[in-house]
């Protein structure tokens, strides 16, 4: 039974979602070559978890989402919220945010048509935006190599407190003309 238990943390530690019994069970009566029942599996579970209840653990297995996750217990949220709330705090680079701005500005855009108003390659900075969600990939431009495109995100959009791309700042809105003869108004 402990190595049921073992293999039942490893499966459900390595699942990016939650991991359906059935599935737990199918597969581990494959790698284990023995019948393993859905109430086996059930049963290990609860055993982990009443090995996990021990305050030395920061974490338990819950049934979510028609399915089983490790899940931090409630008593870490609070450290929790704040780590993540700093982590998203962190400040975008100069390149970054140029990238950023001209993919706002001239989507849908291709990696070599930012790279050609930069003038540098952008790789990392596109991966950052991405990993950020304030890009996304609209898809592939219909010319010769058909490269990926992209244009930003609703993140993007709530980040910045805007409701739609033409709320973005216009060019005339941050540069005064200072050859200008009399007032604006006059035109």
């Amino acid at each position: 039974m402990n190595n049921l238990q073992s293999h039942i943390q490893a499966l459900i530690f390595c699942a990016q979602a939650p991991v359906a019994i059935e599935d737990l069970q199918k597969c581990l009566a494959e790698v284990l070559q023995q019948e393993i029942t859905i109430s086996d599996v059930l049963e290990s579970i609860e055993e982990i978890n009443q090995r996990l209840a021990d305050a030395a653990f920061a974490f338990q297995i819950y049934a979510i989402g028609g399915g089983y996750q490790f899940l931090t217990k409630p008593d870490y949220q609070q450290a929790i919220g704040l780590f993540l709330k700093q982590k998203s705090k962190r400040k975008l680079s100069a390149s970054a945010l140029e990238t950023l701005a001209i993919i706002a500005y001239k989507q849908p855009i291709s990696k070599s048509g930012v790279e050609q108003i930069r003038g540098v390659s952008c790789d990392y900075a596109i991966q950052k935006l991405l990993e950020k969600e304030l890009i996304q990939i609209k898809g592939k431009a219909d010319t010769i190599g058909r490269p990926i495109i992209y244009g930003t995100t609703q993140k993007f959009m709530d980040y910045f407190g805007i409701n739609h791309l033409k709320d973005l700042p216009q060019l005339k809105d941050f540069v005064s003309e200072e050859n200008a003869i009399g007032d604006i108004s006059e035109n």
